[in-house]
């Protein structure tokens, strides 16, 4: 959707009035941005918008997620800050459930600075002037932003690792806070076929057996299902990720 932008220095704070309108999440350069322009080492881009929570996420803790933004980036919601990413190709979050007002718009503003190919940073093939084989820099918001509502015990990420030697993948899940001391169950299956279940602690390696597998290959591209889910008791799923 339509945000207001502003470039301004690299050191220079929130600015008073924005320059205009920008599509995202179309980096500033492209013109699907309705912008077009470059941004550099030596300035910062602003963004704004307000948002109101809907009715379906004014339960449990609100998650603010960014799909990727190129390259630091920090987010103010209603005036304060809630956190910063370095990174241009990974996903974030922030939990903003505790500076969201209680009622009416709230408002979000994201400055990002991107060193481009003045940085050390992974950049790819981006440079402040493109030719031959050498891309346009991207610059900003160039994934999607969105809204989620989680419960206050969560399962914020999964490390799943295969090893084929022995016949077995370790899941790890990295939960909030809020579940510590709760079990995860993790179950792998082949189609209908229950081929391992171990539950363990959160935020623990959980090693999965599982007998004749069957490997993945270009001629026989086969993938199992994996499911995690976070108890709060033997009964009670408080979460889950298929």
């Amino acid at each position: 959707g339509l945000w207001d932008y502003a470039i301004t220095l690299k050191d220079a704070s929130k600015p008073a009035e924005f320059d205009g309108r920008i599509m995202v999440p179309f980096p500033i350069e492209s013109a699907l941005s309705g912008v077009m322009k470059s941004v550099g080492e030596d300035k910062k881009l602003w963004y704004r918008r307000e948002f109101t929570i809907p009715e379906p996420l004014t339960y449990g803790r609100i998650m603010l997620n960014f799909g990727a933004v190129d390259w630091k980036t920090t987010v103010w919601v209603n005036g304060t800050k809630v956190g910063e990413h370095k990174g241009g190709y990974d996903s974030f979050s922030f939990d903003i459930t505790d500076v969201l007002q209680d009622a009416g718009p709230q408002e979000i503003v994201v400055s990002v600075w991107d060193p481009v190919d003045a940085g050390t940073q992974p950049r790819g093939k981006q440079v402040k002037k493109p030719r031959g084989i050498w891309y346009t820099s991207v610059t900003g918001i160039w994934q999607t932003v969105w809204l989620e509502s989680v419960p206050a015990a969560y399962i914020k990420s999964l490390k799943i690792v295969p090893d084929i030697d022995v016949g077995t993948v370790t899941v790890t899940a990295t939960c909030s806070d809020a579940a510590a001391g709760f079990t995860v169950e993790a179950e792998v299956k082949d189609g209908w076929w229950l081929k391992g279940k171990v539950t363990g602690k959160a935020g623990k390696p959980i090693v999965i057996p599982i007998k004749d597998t069957k490997l993945w290959s270009p001629d026989s591209p086969f993938l199992y299902d994996l499911k995690v889910a976070l108890k709060c008791s033997e009964s009670k799923k408080v979460d889950a990720v298929d």
